[in-house]
């Protein structure tokens, strides 16, 4: 049981964006109630953390930022978070909470069940949040302020391990919810992994419009430039999420193409009410969750 009064130590594995960013929102909320030590790649990057406050330490040395840490926090690309683990486990104490921010959760858990001891604790989490840059140059404290964060309840920690980790958590203002594995990963899919893919397939578009693309370019506007935001994200991170999640994002893919194929034959064969009723529908549904949006004080971002 920790002391009266000691600071809950937190570290982060990653301090880019979402490590940053957490890092930032937990000192402004928390103040000397957290201390946050950082494992960084670089000596540009360790001194950025420290000098944004995003950490009160940063450093290369793995024993140094997790050997005394109450919960320790990975966002690095997903298929180097299993490796990650690996290399903290030899100095973590007992009791410590692992937790991530990893995009697909099923591949993550399949590979950390035959790992962890009994007295170090897994609960996975995805926030579901970020922005088309990267590093911690670019976190800011409310990145999380009103987005889902997912936490998955079925990794087989104790009940005590949840709420010191919520404890610490609740101070993101997101909004969190519970699912299990196999369900967040087939709806991350729809709601996230397939718009990005999307998102580069319309880039692609435009790279492959031959001699109209000097002209293409010079009549992008807000529509093209909001639709494809997205796209302009950490491409390691993306090939990792893909890698991890193939099963749904492929068959979430064949779906779009399906719905792009029924859209194709309706212009084809000129039934203009067929396409009016394309657009009405998915008008209609995304008027009502950006009611719902508002309503719940979620930003829909």
């Amino acid at each position: 049981m920790k002391p009266a009064g000691e600071p809950v130590r937190l570290a982060i594995i990653g301090v880019g964006l979402i490590g940053g960013s957490l890092g930032l929102c937990l000192k402004k909320a928390m103040g000397e109630g957290i201390y946050i030590t950082g494992l960084c790649r670089t000596q540009a990057s360790m001194d950025k953390a420290v000098e944004l406050g995003a950490v009160d330490f940063a450093g290369s040395d793995i024993e140094k930022v997790v050997s005394e840490a109450d919960i320790v926090f990975l966002s690095p690309p997903v298929l180097q978070i299993v490796p990650m683990v690996k290399k903290l486990l030899p100095y973590l104490k007992p009791g410590t909470i692992i937790t991530d921010a990893g995009s697909t959760k099923q591949y993550i858990w399949q590979q950390l069940q035959g790992l962890l001891p009994d007295d170090i604790y897994y609960i996975a989490g995805h926030p579901m949040t970020g922005r088309e840059k990267s590093g911690v140059a670019s976190a800011k404290a409310d990145l999380f302020q009103g987005k889902a964060y997912v936490i998955v309840e079925d990794t087989g920690a104790p009940a005590e391990a949840h709420e010191k980790l919520m404890e610490v958590l609740k101070h993101t203002g997101a909004n969190f919810t519970t699912l299990d594995i196999r369900k967040h990963d087939r709806c991350a899919s729809v709601i996230s992994h397939v718009p990005h893919v999307t998102a580069a397939a319309l880039v692609t578009l435009l790279n492959r419009s031959g001699d109209d693309l000097e002209s293409c370019i010079k009549l992008i506007g807000g529509g093209f430039t909001d639709t494809t935001r997205i796209a302009s994200s950490n491409a390691d991170m993306w090939a990792d999420i893909c890698m991890t999640n193939g099963e749904a994002i492929t068959r979430h893919l064949k779906d779009l193409q399906s719905i792009l194929g029924e859209v194709i034959t309706a212009i084809d064969s000129q039934d203009r009410q067929a396409v009016h009723d394309y657009f009405a529908a998915s008008k209609a549904r995304r008027d009502s969750l950006l009611e719902k949006a508002v309503e719940k004080r979620i930003d829909p971002n």
